[in-house]
């Protein structure tokens, strides 16, 4: 078992525990913490992956700005109902049921198929050409999105002040 093997292993482990956690956590403020591990989890499987720029993007858009504004909407929103936010897994079996059954499709799809041994070579670097196109063919739709998530974060600065 070579170190990359190991580590997949881990990361696998730690991915589908805390995936668990967050799903039958009671305490909201903690399946979000729990959200956030896999959330970086899964990050370090793009990186085992060879998928830099994919990583970057888990740990800065999703493990960072989401996990914040969530966290964020819980606090406002304790504050404004005075109790604390818990919830309830209803389902729990059919879910566990359903997750089963996609998981035995995936597998079986994958042992019909065989799989490399080694991975596909990379032509280049990978991330410094989506850096390129994001920058040069689609620099107007990134800058739209910025926009777009700075009028956002305008309307949950508005929507969280306290009333006057």
């Amino acid at each position: 078992m070579t170190a990359a093997d190991l580590a997949f292993w881990v990361l696998a482990v730690v991915l589908a525990g805390s995936a668990l956690a967050v799903v039958l956590s009671k305490n909201l403020f903690h399946a979000v913490l729990w959200l956030a591990l896999a959330l970086t989890g899964t990050a370090g499987i793009f990186l085992l992956l060879n998928a830099e720029f994919l990583a970057a993007v888990q740990l800065l858009l999703y493990a960072g700005g989401i996990i914040t504004v969530v966290v964020f909407a819980i606090v406002v929103t304790e504050r404004l109902i005075g109790e604390k936010l818990s919830q309830t897994s209803r389902g729990v079996v059919s879910g566990g049921l359903a997750a089963a059954g996609l998981f035995a499709v995936i597998v079986s799809t994958l042992m019909r198929r065989e799989l490399p041994a080694t991975p596909l070579p990379q032509p280049g670097d990978i991330t410094r050409q989506l850096g390129e196109q994001v920058l040069t063919t689609f620099v107007l739709p990134f800058e739209l999105l910025a926009l777009l998530m700075l009028a956002a974060l305008l309307g949950a600065i508005y929507f969280a002040r306290p009333e006057d």
